[in-house]
């Protein structure tokens, strides 16, 4: 009995020191990118969480939406590894149709080089209630000018962003960290030694090309030309899993459009692998322009209506997410 009152003692002061030292940091010098900030929130979070994750709010809780239990399946790893890059029948021939590969080579081959090339364990399937992992998803939109989230982009633990996306000279709204890059061959840039590039495959000549940009160079066409070499770390790289791709479209989507945009299955990525998603850049502008915070001119609605996604509906369940507590939606300007 008097050893559990001492360690029932020792926890409430460590608590009390913890709320004591966040309250001067908060009054005193807060600022949302201080790790220090970060750090006594997180410490009292670890010490006082019972819930799923180690999180104030965790995207998954005890007193759960059914609409989203419906949809949500944590066992479905997003991210392809050797352990789960066998395909069954349907999902290859769905994944081949995306962009009509005519003689795609063998797959099977094909994976086994790539992951004599890249890392091939199993990432991130780490939930539990001793995990807080808060998640940036930085879009693209013109509605990120002059919103000035860029420290709070930059204190997530992990920062993801898509395609072009530059930093520099954005940074007061966008941030400068970039912990993974989401991209596809077509969409393709060079990347800090420091970043993941996540790749989202929509072929087997997906998976050829990562291999020939990151050694000899040699695949310089896909369906439009493409850089033949990239700059990237190839012990960072990491494949999109086409299982969970499909699953995204059929179970999320309800099979609306061709298929799911790279926002659209960069979000789905950060829900399940993160226990906080915070979401930056998605949706039109204040006054309903659609555009890109580095660009000038208005696109009016062209990454919105492309022929191959279905923008509104993959907005609308973004916004149902949001509605539902599941994610937190950063509208800015």
């Amino acid at each position: 009995m008097f050893i559990l009152k001492r360690v029932r003692s020792r926890a409430f002061t460590v608590v009390f020191c913890v709320i004591t030292i966040t309250s001067f940091v908060f009054t005193y010098t807060y600022d949302p990118s201080s790790y220090l900030f970060k750090f006594a929130f997180r410490l009292s979070d670890n010490l006082l969480s019972k819930g799923p994750c180690a999180c104030t709010e965790c995207i998954t809780h005890a007193d759960e939406d059914p609409w989203f239990m419906e949809r949500f399946n944590q066992s479905m790893p997003p991210l392809m590894s050797e352990k789960n890059s066998m395909l069954s029948e349907d999902t290859y021939r769905w994944w081949q149709w995306l962009q009509s590969e005519k003689q795609p080579a063998n797959y099977s081959e094909v994976v086994h080089r790539l992951f004599q090339l890249v890392p091939g364990e199993e990432r991130y399937m780490d939930s539990g209630p001793s995990r807080c992992r808060t998640c940036a998803v930085v879009g693209n939109s013109g509605n990120l000018k002059g919103s000035k989230y860029g420290p709070l982009i930059d204190s997530s633990d992990f920062v993801i962003r898509m395609n072009q996306a530059p930093t520099l000279g954005y940074e007061r709204d966008v941030g400068s960290r970039t912990t993974h890059h989401v991209l596809y061959p077509e969409s393709a840039k060079n990347l800090p030694n420091d970043t993941s590039l996540l790749l989202i495959p929509y072929k087997t000549l997906d998976l050829q090309w990562i291999m020939s940009a990151l050694t000899t160079g040699t695949i310089k066409h896909t369906y439009v030309p493409v850089m033949s070499k990239i700059k990237a770390n190839k012990d960072k790289v990491l494949i999109y899993s086409p299982t969970f791709f499909k699953y995204v479209y059929e179970t999320w989507l309800e099979g609306h459009g061709r298929y799911p945009s790279t926002g659209f299955l960069t979000l789905m990525f950060a829900i399940h692998i993160c226990d906080e998603v915070n979401v930056y850049g998605f949706g039109a502008d204040q006054v309903g322009n659609w555009h890109h915070y580095w660009e000038n001119n208005l696109l009016g609605g062209a990454f919105r209506h492309t022929g191959v996604h279905d923008g509104d509906y993959e907005y609308n369940i973004t916004i149902l997410l949001a509605n539902k507590n599941k994610i937190k939606m950063f509208k800015g300007r």
